[in-house]
């Protein structure tokens, strides 16, 4: 029997304190070979909450799960609602100092791959090439029945044909673009099929309680096995999905380094971690290394006259 997953961690021992330290994290940059593998907390700084951090997600919302999506329809519509007036905000994130870093490290060679367990595509739009998304991508959506996948801009323009005058406010963003909204803002939100087949539409993401593609993993497990070390960012580790990758490279002898404001599940695994926030922590290391890191400044129009 499939069990609820897992939602939070309480570390039952004691775990080594973090540092501020960030030589250990510079000079595995600086060998090459590093593999990074971020989670919510490195777009925290972009305008999207973690699940586990202070003022996290999980202390006041229930991630939707596989089990309860496929099961309801109720379920669905509420789930549709929320996350169609998320994307909203959730599409318009733009990259923080801490993608656009990861970005520099990998135009210098200093990578051999990224790993996210992020579903918002910021990694790519920072620059970041051939990402693993291990949980999948918002941006797409997936027919259960069809197997059909068509971009998620596309869906939203027939949720706002099919829901005219639909816009109320939400309380919050959480990390996978769900909405907090109440059942009275919901309302009868209406729900569209496939456009192929008439089928269940999902979003091409991996939710809690649902296994990640066996493939997806195996190409995860290559990438810890050929990396010299491996750099996690912004994951409390909770979750096996990610966890699993920290227990393979420490197993196998490859330094794990982690970067989390936060103590983690996988510190234990860990040489170092480093607490600090993200964007100003890579920065450092980049500017160590003598890698400029784009400012993310958006260029200026052009002049008319």
């Amino acid at each position: 029997m499939r069990m609820r997953p897992t939602l939070s961690w309480t570390p039952t021992e004691d775990l080594p304190p973090g540092t501020t330290d960030l030589d250990q994290v510079t000079e595995a940059l600086g060998g090459g070979g590093l593999l990074v593998l971020s989670g919510a907390g490195i777009s925290t700084e972009s305008g999207i909450p973690d699940y586990r951090g202070e003022g996290g997600s999980l202390s006041r919302h229930t991630p939707m799960t596989y089990q309860d999506f496929t099961a309801s329809a109720h379920a669905r519509r509420r789930y549709w609602a929320r996350s169609h007036l998320g994307w909203r905000t959730f599409g318009r994130a733009l990259p923080n100092a801490g993608h656009r870093a990861v970005a520099a490290f990998g135009r210098h060679g200093l990578l051999s791959g990224v790993i996210t367990q992020n579903v918002d595509g910021l990694h790519q739009t920072a620059g970041s090439e051939d990402v693993v998304e291990l949980h999948g991508s918002l941006a797409r959506v997936v027919c259960l029945t069809c197997g059909t996948f068509t971009p998620r801009r596309e869906l939203a323009r027939r949720l706002e044909e099919a829901n005219a005058g639909f816009d109320p406010v939400a309380a919050e963003i959480n990390p996978d673009g769900d909405a907090d909204l109440t059942d009275e803002q919901i309302g009868d939100f209406h729900v569209v099929p496939c456009a192929m087949c008439g089928g269940v539409l999902k979003p091409d993401v991996v939710f809690f309680g649902e296994t990640v593609p066996p493939q997806r993993v195996e190409h995860c497990r290559t990438l810890v096995r050929e990396a010299a070390s491996l750099l996690v960012l912004g994951s409390s580790l909770t979750v096996m999905s990610g966890l699993r990758f920290v227990r393979q490279a420490a197993e196998a002898g490859t330094p794990v380094l982690i970067v989390n404001r936060d103590p983690t599940r996988g510190d234990r695994h860990a040489v170092t971690r480093v607490a600090l926030p993200l964007g100003a922590a890579l920065t450092a290391v980049a500017e160590r290394l003598g890698i400029p890191v784009e400012d993310g400044t958006p260029p200026l129009a052009p002049s008319n006259g």
